[in-house]
């Protein structure tokens, strides 16, 4: 299937410096070609055209469009890990404010990385093979981060609930907003990640006054 039009006629930038540039450029254009598209229905070639270059030179650049997928992972789960180790390290963060941070970072890419949160969600499990298990054990150790913010927060008599579970809803609000967040409306994603960590900090019961 072709690249969208909104894909193939979007504006391009000055022509990068160097291969990193010129990579990061593709892994860019391709991750908006798999949001508009799809994965599956977006081709090499759809790739080339999108960042105006041939097939030829595409492939020097990545091997197979899994290459790029696997690029866009990395690169996601940098971000959210990053993030998260540098606040951890600083250990004079509250866990309220650690875990809304935590929201505020995973709904925030919904507006600076939109192609890449959808492949992050969704297709983790066309990832090459030789490089699946490293991929996943970082996915795993960010899950791991966040679940543990909620076992501290119940050793320091702050959190009640599993902390398993409360992971889980956690990640099951923030990850699911993709699919309807607009960031051209009138919500930021500062309103949704507050919105969301007060639902799972307070609930929507509304008590007396």
């Amino acid at each position: 299937m072709a690249a969208s039009r909104s894909a193939r006629n979007a504006p391009r930038t000055r022509r990068p410096r160097n291969a990193d540039d010129r990579r990061a450029e593709i892994v860019l254009r391709a991750s908006e070609l798999f949001d508009d598209v799809g994965y599956h229905l977006t081709s090499m070639d759809d790739i080339a055209r999108a960042v105006g270059l041939s097939k030829p030179t595409l492939y020097h650049y990545f091997t197979s469009k899994d290459s790029i997928l696997l690029a866009i992972h990395e690169e996601f789960i940098s971000i959210l890990l990053g993030r998260q180790r540098q606040r951890l390290e600083q250990d004079d963060r509250g866990i309220s404010d650690l875990l809304l941070d935590v929201m505020v970072d995973i709904c925030d890419l919904m507006r600076t990385h939109r192609g890449y949160v959808r492949v992050f969600f969704e297709h983790h499990r066309e990832l090459p093979e030789a490089s699946r298990a490293k991929a996943l054990a970082d996915r795993d150790a960010y899950f791991d981060s966040v679940r543990g913010l909620f076992e501290r927060g119940r050793a320091e008599s702050l959190l009640a609930g599993d902390p398993m579970l409360n992971s889980m809803a956690l990640f099951g609000m923030c990850n699911w907003a993709y699919q309807w967040y607009d960031p051209r409306g009138t919500l930021t994603s500062l309103d949704v990640a507050r919105h969301f960590h007060r639902i799972l900090l307070q609930g929507v019961e509304r008590r007396p006054t």
